[in-house]
């Protein structure tokens, strides 16, 4: 499950939640904004924290996301130390380092449907998509200030259904706007106790996409 790791979801202040949700209600408003949802692009922030070590390593970078007839097409550059541009497209990942001028080459073939609900939880994802892949908790609603605004958002929790899935993540929290299908912020917690978060802003939706930052050149590392 590495091209997982690899592809994990890449400030934003949570206010206090309120009484959990309806899942059902929650799944249901997904399900409609999903099928209008074609593009997204976004920066973002993360904080990678190593629990053994008591490590944050912080990355910024921008990112973005296509869905069309179920399908996954995303890319995403960090910039700075460890900077990489990942790209995922037709069940395929490549990792590049311009560091070493080359790329590392993932494929998803036997995983593809595991990968791509992956992916969708920041941008796109229905509820039945949710609810085929992962174990949710609806935790009620909540508000987020994200570009100088209050967002309401629904908090879920997901334990993912995917057995090599659950050796890489034990559980997610998205902080979702249920009227464009798009997280705000993702919290990964790994088993280790190791926590990936990130948040988005400046999000542009059903926008034409600009794919020329993601470019990757160079040659494969082997």
């Amino acid at each position: 499950m590495k091209i997982a790791c690899i592809l994990l979801p890449l400030c934003v202040a949570a206010a206090t939640a309120q009484q959990p949700g309806s899942p059902d209600a929650t799944l249901k408003a997904l399900d409609a904004s999903s099928a209008r949802f074609v593009s997204a692009q976004a920066t973002f922030k993360k904080d990678l924290f190593t629990k053994l070590v008591n490590d944050h390593d912080l990355q910024d970078g921008i990112t973005f996301a296509i869905r069309k007839n179920g399908a996954s097409e995303v890319g995403i550059k960090i910039n700075g130390k460890g900077a990489r541009t990942v790209e995922y497209k037709d069940g395929t990942a490549r990792d590049y380092n311009p560091a070493l001028k080359c790329y590392d080459t993932y494929s998803a073939t036997k995983s593809k449907g595991t990968i791509e609900s992956l992916l969708a939880l920041s941008f796109g994802a229905s509820g039945k998509e949710l609810a085929a892949n992962w174990t949710i908790t609806d935790l009620g609603p909540e508000s987020l200030n994200t570009d100088g605004k209050q967002v309401k958002v629904e908090k879920l929790d997901l334990i993912p259904k995917d057995q090599g899935l659950r050796n890489n993540i034990k559980h997610v929290a998205l902080w979702t706007d249920l009227t464009t299908a798009v997280s705000l912020q993702e919290i990964v917690y790994s088993p280790s106790g190791d926590t990936q978060t990130a948040t988005y802003s400046n999000v542009r939706l059903n926008k034409d996409v600009n794919k020329s930052p993601f470019k990757i050149e160079g040659k494969p590392c082997k």
